[in-house]
């Protein structure tokens, strides 16, 4: 705990804000990336596919009829080779058709692995229902799981998903609308209305006139003349430009679970003493065995014997100045070893009384 307050000193003290680009802060309205999400089939497998369950039963006779094969109604296929699978992919701004993306292939029912397997041309649909990609290829699986004839199994990470590198092929562009739209806008990653305020200012600084427009915590509305071309390259220029973003809030972050404490650069603390000890009691139990009187008419018995002992262990009392900083607050703590559920209580104490100057958040 000790050395780990002091680590955390050491990268957070004194750290001088450092200037960062533009697009490390957000990202230009409608240029994001775009789930798609479709239903296929798996085909290939070693015996650990669905066998057959009714789902995977409708969807490979759909796949068949395609072919111009039809299965009868009452007949219902062992699929052991084959797994009903929902594939996944992300579609990147400005995508265009003929481009490879790469899927993620999970498995819906009972299927144990798809290791071996190849996936069937499966379409992946977008939010609004339109076709935007075709996926099909062979599986990378990662994982590994083994049945035995007694029962005992053995599996090493998730067998029953995987990867198609390059397995999906762009049918459709997506219209990001930048080149048209009445402004640029750029969004923050994190509302701060500080940082928005000094994007502004750096894209006029940079433009020569106002251009740009914080419209709230997050937002700057930039004017330029419609056109992809002159649109690219302002804000290629915009990404490009750094930018000192504002401090964060003073803040405190505490994971109950795991007695994890996290204390920013921005913390401070009003005057205040505290006084933090230990109370320790125990309590041990020492039965005796008592013998009755030579030639008397009692019997033998035990006789139970308590001892309790209290111990206090006292801790010296320490001072916080007015402003105290993080450093402060690290050399306080370390001077009495305070463990991560002791230092939560002094930092709750601190804060009901008034004298943390911070947000303290409890995970």
């Amino acid at each position: 705990m000790r050395l780990f307050l002091a680590f955390l000193a050491a990268c957070l003290i004194g750290a001088p804000a450092a200037a960062e680009r533009i697009k490390d802060l957000g990202a230009f309205q409608g240029l994001r990336q775009n789930q798609l999400t479709g239903y296929g089939i798996v085909v290939g497998l070693a015996g650990t596919g669905d066998d057959s369950l009714e789902y995977a039963t409708q969807a490979m006779k759909g796949v068949a009829s395609r072919f111009g094969l039809t299965i009868p109604a009452n007949v219902s296929p062992s699929l052991k080779n084959a797994a009903a699978v929902m594939v996944t992919a992300e579609l990147p701004p400005f995508a265009k058709p003929g481009q490879r993306l790469d899927v993620t292939v999970s498995a819906l029912g009972k299927a144990k692995s798809l290791r071996g397997g190849t996936l069937l041309m499966a379409p992946l649909r977008g939010a609004d229902g339109q076709i935007y990609a075709m996926s099909q290829g062979n599986l990378e699986v990662g994982g590994l799981g083994v049945d035995a004839a007694d029962g005992s199994k053995l599996s090493v990470n998730i067998p029953s998903a995987g990867r198609i590198p390059g397995g999906a092929s762009v049918e459709r562009a997506v219209d990001a609308g930048f080149a048209t739209s009445a402004q640029l806008q750029f969004d923050l990653a994190q509302a701060d209305l500080t940082t928005v305020r000094r994007v502004a200012d750096a894209i006029n600084e940079d433009a020569g006139k106002q251009i740009a427009h914080a419209t709230d915590a997050v937002t700057v509305a930039i004017d330029a003349a419609p056109g992809a071309e002159y649109r690219t390259g302002l804000m290629s220029r915009i990404e490009n430009l750094n930018v000192e973003p504002a401090d964060a809030p003073a803040r405190i972050v505490v994971n109950a679970r795991t007695g994890t404490v996290v204390i920013n650069g921005a913390v401070r603390i009003a005057p205040a003493a505290v006084s933090h000890g230990k109370l320790t009691v125990r309590i041990d139990e020492k039965p005796r065995v008592v013998q009755p009187a030579p030639f008397s008419q009692g019997q033998t018995a035990l006789q139970q014997s308590s001892a309790i002992d209290v111990e206090e262990k006292g801790s010296p009392m320490f001072n916080f100045k007015p402003g105290a900083s993080l450093a402060d607050i690290v050399k306080a703590v370390n001077a009495i070893g305070a463990s991560p559920s002791d230092l939560v209580a002094i930092l709750e104490a601190l804060k009901e009384a008034g004298a943390l100057k911070a947000e303290l958040e409890i995970l």
